[in-house]
């Protein structure tokens, strides 16, 4: 398992600097007991940047794709990175991938590439482009076809891409990675993730950041009142 903690840097970014959860984790550190850790939070809270600088200390880039990933990068993200320590545990991941909602066309592009290259590209992709798929088919394909196992993998949002039912079958695919000894990083909007069983849900917000249960989120707790309301709700909002 990862540990992490910050160590404050006097040329950290000023706007790093004014994230409470970055904040808060430079006075205490943040302490993983599960193998899936989930960043809960509104947006602008820090989420995406906290995964991304973990992701960039255990040696992905910015714009996502696994640790071999050798494109030029096309923007150097947030400088938060410089600022992690990450303590591990005696065990090595064997594989890790990194995918991006917001990457992910850039990401597959590269596979792309990497074929016309050398005819391998494909070759852990379920074998053909996954451009000549719907953008949550794609998702999927590259999960079930790209993440073996034994590995270290952080998902940022994946569910933009999901229906419902094929955040369902995300979640039996993080159990699969699970169980193959993984440990999984997820940042993430939706109820249905955040549910996963025996997850660390850590929630981020103007007060810092700080262990809750996944239905005390405003995610979960939003989204209830509107099933259960619906009308009463519609009323409200649109009059």
């Amino acid at each position: 398992m990862e540990s992490l903690c910050v160590r404050p840097s006097e040329d950290m970014e000023d706007y790093l600097r004014g994230i409470p959860a970055v904040k808060a984790l430079s006075e205490e550190m943040l302490k993983i007991d599960s193998p899936v850790t989930v960043l809960v939070g509104e947006n602008g809270t820090g989420k995406t940047t906290l995964l991304e600088a973990v992701a960039r200390c255990c040696g992905f880039q910015s714009e996502g794709g696994s640790r071999h990933f050798s494109r030029e990068q096309i923007r150097e993200g947030s400088g938060l990175y410089r600022d992690l320590r990450i303590g591990r545990g005696p065990l090595r991941p064997r594989d890790g991938f990194f995918l991006k909602a917001e990457n992910y066309y850039e990401v597959i592009s590269y596979v792309d590439e990497l074929e016309r290259e050398d005819s391998t590209g494909y070759a852990s992709y379920g074998g053909g482009s996954l451009h000549e798929r719907s953008h949550g088919e794609g998702v999927l394909k590259l999960i079930q076809n790209r993440f073996f196992g034994h590995g270290l993998y952080f998902l940022d949002e994946p569910e933009a891409a999901l229906s419902p039912m094929r955040q369902l079958t995300l979640m039996i695919e993080l159990k699969r990675l699970v169980d193959d000894g993984s440990q999984i990083f997820l940042a993430t909007h939706s109820p249905i993730l955040m549910a996963y069983p025996g997850a660390e849900v850590f929630l981020l917000d103007g007060e810092g950041i700080r262990k809750t249960d996944y239905r005390e989120t405003e995610h979960y707790q939003t989204t209830k009142l509107f099933m259960e309301n619906t009308e009463q709700m519609l009323h409200y909002l649109l009059g």
